[in-house]
């Protein structure tokens, strides 16, 4: 909910690739809505890959092959730093900032992705309103639409996007599964290589990327996209 969580806890599918020798991870912490609200939470991620990119000989680490994933709150962060602007400033003084925050692929499990279905279905969930400064209950025509709209990770969809795995389950009740229908059709109007991997059943535990055949098939979209094989 962009209130809380620890960078302590890697996926498995994330540790089982690591441990096979073709997967370098990095997890990474971002401001919580009681320290700031959006969009500090994406900034924080952006810049988490500028920084990558700015200790990647270190780190011994390729650049040219990054992808983010992320559960929930880090679903809809995953999505977002995938689909927006490329933050680079080449002009900054600051050498990190002078860096892409572009990446090669996404993995977004149950994440938000429109601000706008909270008109139309429910989302008892406070955090959705926290995010960008409301407080919970908050009629959704009472939120500011610029605000919906820079928040929601639908509104950077363009051609230029990289690849997608969409996860979501279809009984998710609180992030509602048309989350997951909405971007995908985005993404293929825009001619952007994606895929919704629907787990039928699935709840929001389906954030954890664990359940059904989530992990097999997010191993082997990230193989092809960082290997050119499953």
């Amino acid at each position: 909910g962009w209130r809380g969580g620890s960078k302590k806890h890697v996926p498995g599918f994330l540790l089982k690739a690591h441990a096979e020798g073709w997967l370098a991870v990095v997890s990474v912490e971002y401001r919580f809505t009681d320290v700031a609200t959006h969009p500090a939470q994406v900034d924080d991620c952006a810049r988490a890959i500028q920084f990558v990119r700015h200790n990647a000989k270190k780190w011994n680490l390729d650049t040219q092959r990054m992808g983010v994933t992320g559960g929930s709150a880090g679903g809809h962060l995953s999505a977002y730093v995938a689909l927006q602007d490329d933050e680079a400033d080449p002009k900054s003084d600051d050498p990190v900032a002078r860096l892409s925050s572009r990446v090669s692929f996404a993995i977004p499990f149950a994440g938000p992705t429109d601000w706008g279905l909270l008109a139309k279905i429910n989302h008892g969930h406070p955090a959705y309103r926290q995010l960008i400064g409301y407080k919970p209950g908050t009629p959704a025509d009472k939120m500011a639409t610029e605000l919906k709209k820079d928040v929601s990770p639908l509104s950077f969809v363009s051609r230029d996007d990289p690849p997608m795995l969409i996860v979501h389950g279809d009984a998710d009740t609180v992030v509602p599964f048309e989350h997951g229908k909405v971007l995908e059709k985005a993404l293929k109007k825009a001619g952007v290589p994606v895929e919704l991997l629907v787990i039928e059943g699935g709840r929001h535990n389906v954030a954890g990327a664990g359940v059904g055949n989530s992990p097999q098939r997010a191993t082997e979209f990230m193989r092809k996209r960082l290997l050119g094989r499953k």
